[in-house]
Formats: C-alpha cells, structure tokens, sequence
C-alpha cells in the first residue's frame, strides 16, 4: 500500500523516527509531504532531516504558515496525481482549512483519507470552521485520536466514523535512555539538584509557578529551562522578583536531536500547565522523552498530564504552588524515589509510547482502512 502522510509537526526532527518505523513494514510504500518550516508566534522551525530512511520526504510549500486555522498545502494536489497514493494520512485537525482542502482534494480524485486530533475540549468553532469540521467528520474513512479524551471529543461532537486512539508520536527507547550509571542524579554527578522544563514558553505553560516553586526550595537546587516563546520575558521577570537569577537558566530553544543528551543534565523534568478557557494540555511530550531516559517527571492535573504519567510520577493540582514545592522537596530528598520513579516511567514508556507500537497500530489502520467492505 502507497500512503501520503501530510504534516507540519514533521518538520521536526524527532518526529521522523515514526515515518523510519512506518516504512519498515513489507507492505507500505511511504511518502512524507512537509513544509521547509513551522512558524510560532515567536521563532521559526525549519525543518529538520534527522531521520530520513526508508520512506520519501518531499518538501512542499505552506500558505499562510503560521496560522493554525488558516495555513494549508497549495500543491497538495499535484503531489497527489504524482504519487497516486492508495490513502491520506491528514496528520492535522479536523477543523482547519489544510484538512478540509486535503479531503476535498482526496474525494476529487476518490482516495480515502484520515485524519489526526489532539482536541481535548468540546469547543464550538465558528462558521467557516465548524462547517470544515463537520465535512472531515462526514468524509474520512478513519481517524485517529491522540488520547481517550479527544476521542470522546469527536464522539460528542458527532463524528459517528471509525476511530483509533493512538499517540501521534512517541519515543525511541535506544535514543531517549539514561546516559547515567544510577538514578542518583545531582549527588552522583556532584551538581545542583537541577529541575528542569522543556517547551513552549507560553503563559498556560505555568512557568511563574514553578518559579515561585523552587524559589522556596535550598540554594542548591537549580531549574533549567528550555524553550523559548512570548512569555520569556514574563518568566525573567519572575525570577529576578524572586531573588532567583543566578539559580535559574534559559538554554533557549534546542534541536529535537539534541534533546537526549541535553535531558541528561537533569534531575526532575516538570511540566506545570495551567488550564485555560479554550485550552488544555493535551499530551506533553517532554513526560515520556524524560521517563524514557530515565528521569522522574512532576506533572499538574492539566488535561491528559495525568493519563500521560499513570503512577510513574508525582501529579499536584494545577495552579497549587506549595503542592509542587512539596513534591519536589520530596525528590530533591529522597533517592531512592527518585530511582523507583526512573524505573516506573522508563518502564511506562516502553509499554506504551515507543515509535515501534504507535507505528504497529497506525499501520493496523491503514490495512483497515484499505480493507474492501
């Protein structure tokens, strides 16, 4: 079978070791289309050709890059009369205008296509938006829910299709691992207790808090963070109110293939986020890139946080600044838990998050999806 994957995301280099993946398999011919960069609000993403074997990556242009609603692929249809693929893999929400441009492009020709969801809130979109969505929903042959919670979205919003839950990326145990001799972290290294954040640094992201949080911990603890993004200079600010300056470092933004290594540097990885009215964290996939390495990860109940940790670590209400001080005093103090919490998540992440199981079942749904009624 001949599928078309078409994503933004994989401009990323470390989101590619699922198409290496993909195209192991005897019987799938892949091809990747991928725009030469992503832009957030505040920094670009060019793509990265970090794992590039086995399948074709063809750089296609991107209008209106940038805009999550609006952006889509002007030469979709080209790359499908010359590929001629079997089906579509729309690796984008149901709700934008490249989804709906590739599905009215895909029923032109009578290809069957699929699409991708995060969306863990039952939002309301506006016309055009809601109109494009209600098309997907009518249209594909399949989708594919990145958790049990954007899947009970889709239910609920009226999507009656078949539907997998499926991550849409994981991890490469070989790549993401501990390059350390024990979970001792800091006192084996003899450094700082280092706490460390890795994403966009965006005000639902919670970064005042964790602030706030190691703040109240001893000198000796340090939080790393890296990432960049509109609310850096709200973060600055917040340690430099809080006498934290000197404890408290921003390594900017790093190469997905860097991360492995750059992980290593720490001992705790926490992601702090803070619901919104139109927002909640969806997945975070700093969590298993920590676990599989080895490295205990705190986590606010924000969203699937807690679905994504299981009991491989420590979970405190989002927004509740002592709570997250307390858990990571507890690590900071106690070895031993931080060497059972190294275990559980490395443990975690191979039973569930490896690229190898998210590629064995999306292929699964392509051979469904192909299967003749």
């Amino acid at each position: 079978m001949r599928v078309l994957v078409v994503s933004k995301a994989l401009v990323v280099g470390a989101y590619q070791r699922k198409l290496e993946e993909l195209a192991h398999f005897p019987d799938m011919e892949l091809i990747a289309a991928v725009p030469p960069s992503w832009r957030d609000p505040s920094y670009e993403t060019r793509l990265e050709r970090l794992h590039t074997h086995g399948y074709e990556l063809v750089v296609t242009p991107i209008a209106i890059n940038g805009s999550y609603h609006l952006f889509f692929f002007p030469q979709l249809g080209r790359l499908l009369d010359e590929h001629r693929p079997d089906l579509v893999h729309i690796d984008e929400e149901p709700y934008n205008l490249a989804t709906f441009i590739a599905i009215a492009q895909c029923r032109r020709r009578g290809l069957p296509s699929l699409f991708f969801a995060w969306q863990n809130l039952v939002r309301r979109y506006p016309p055009p938006f809601r109109w494009m969505e209600q098309y997907a929903y009518r249209s594909v042959a399949w989708a594919i829910a990145g958790t049990q919670s954007a899947a009970a979205v889709l239910r609920r919003k009226g999507f009656r299709g078949r539907l997998s839950v499926i991550p849409q990326f994981g991890v490469d145990p070989e790549l993401f691992r501990s390059a350390r001799p024990s979970a001792l972290g800091a006192q084996s290294a003899r450094r700082p207790f280092t706490v460390g954040f890795a994403g966009r640094v965006v005000r639902e992201k919670g970064l005042p808090l964790l602030v706030e949080a190691c703040a109240r911990l001893p000198q000796t603890v340090e939080l790393l963070i890296f990432g960049s993004g509109p609310a850096l200079s709200e973060v600055q600010a917040a340690a430099e109110a809080r006498g934290m300056t000197e404890r408290v470092r921003f390594a900017g933004i790093v190469a997905s293939g860097e991360m492995p290594r750059r992980l290593q540097e720490l001992d705790v990885v926490v992601l702090p986020s803070i619901s919104r009215f139109n927002w909640t964290e969806q997945f975070g996939r700093i969590l298993v890139e920590a676990m599989a390495c080895g490295i205990p990860v705190i986590g606010s109940t924000c969203g699937d946080i807690p679905t994504v940790i299981g009991d491989a670590g420590l979970i405190f209400p989002e927004g509740d600044v002592d709570a997250l001080a307390t858990a990571l005093d507890r690590l900071a103090s106690d070895v031993a838990l931080r060497a059972e919490l190294a275990r559980r998540g490395r443990t975690r992440v191979l039973e569930h998050f490896t690229y190898e199981q998210i590629a064995t079942a999306t292929v699964d749904v392509y051979r469904e999806a192909l299967r003749p009624a």
